[in-house]
């Protein structure tokens, strides 16, 4: 199997591939962004991709779920939880205070904005493709024997970087422990093409992507009724620009819960009927195991037992 991921090697998205599948049982891709990830399955380039869409810093991660809402359907085989952190790192021969340009991953940067706030109050962010992206341009650098900072460096004095690609790419430590929050956590998710949906387990989510009727007064209430009124929890919800026209939008939403299982079922037709477009892009466990909280009345039992009232008085018989 071909997995596409966003690279280069030591990115917290090899991380959490690792815990997917081997690099001994898989071929790795690594690629330049999430969408060239995406797109590598849509194009048979790979089998499966696995990017980020949530972290606890910045919600969700717009480029994904961007290009999951439009281009040829992909779903969701499975999720899986990564704790991040990060170092302040430079090429030899850099100091703290030397440091006028950092170059981070935009979510590299969310996360230690307190600490670079109090610490190096003046530098300039420069965005960088990935988290491992600066450390490969330092590492590149020293090897060709190219100054690793000021103005015929990379164009950036450190980076921001995950810890373990200090060591890889032949870095030094200019401050550990660098992101404002010790529990931080980025949820990423193994992407595939369409195929038979794999069973429930007790314990699931269910991505969707849903659009709403145009100038329609009550629209996002309406389609929020579809789940509450079926008991199905939203853990995600999101909204996306959809691109054509000023204020319009999608909305990407994660629920509690999977196809198979009635209130979702029941919710999930509940959408189709009231809103122009629902996209489903899939059911899969959760990482945390933690099943949803069914309420009276919307268990799977509770579904099929109404049904068969409904059929005995249809058919006129007295209940």
């Amino acid at each position: 199997m071909r997995y596409a991921y966003l690279g280069p090697a030591g990115t917290f998205t090899e991380a959490a591939l690792r815990q997917v599948v081997s690099p001994d049982e898989a071929q790795y891709l690594p690629q330049a962004d999430v969408v060239s990830a995406i797109e590598a399955v849509r194009t048979g380039a790979a089998d499966r991709a696995v990017v980020a869409i949530e972290s606890t810093a910045e919600g969700g991660v717009t480029a994904t779920l961007d290009a999951l809402a439009v281009g040829s359907p992909l779903v969701l085989l499975r999720e899986v939880l990564v704790p991040v952190g990060f170092t302040l790192a430079a090429g030899p021969g850099v100091t703290l205070d030397r440091v006028r340009r950092l170059s981070a991953h935009p979510h590299a940067w969310a996360l230690c904005r307190r600490w670079l706030a109090e610490n190096l109050p003046d530098v300039v962010h420069v965005p960088a493709t990935s988290n491992t992206a600066p450390a490969s341009l330092i590492a590149e650098q020293v090897a060709t024997g190219r100054p690793v900072s000021g103005p015929d460096g990379p164009g950036f004095d450190a980076a921001l970087v995950p810890p373990p690609a200090v060591q890889h790419y032949g870095l030094h430590t200019l401050a550990a422990d660098v992101a404002d929050h010790d529990n931080a956590v980025t949820r990423f998710v193994v992407i595939g093409r369409p195929g038979e949906v794999p069973p429930p387990t007790g314990a699931d989510k269910t991505t969707i992507v849903v659009h709403l009727p145009s100038n329609e007064a009550g629209a996002l209430l309406t389609m929020l009724e579809q789940l509450a009124v079926r008991g199905v929890n939203l853990s995600r919800i999101e909204s996306r620009p959809i691109g054509d026209e000023l204020g319009r939008y999608s909305f990407s939403m994660d629920a509690e819960g999977h196809i198979a299982e009635e209130r979702m079922g029941e919710a999930l037709m509940g959408l189709h009927r009231v809103c122009p477009h629902v996209r489903f892009l899939g059911s899969y466990p959760r990482a945390d195991g933690v099943p949803a909280d069914v309420h009276t009345g919307t268990a799977d039992d509770d579904f099929r037992d109404a049904r068969g009232w409904l059929a005995t008085l249809r058919r006129g018989e007295v209940v």
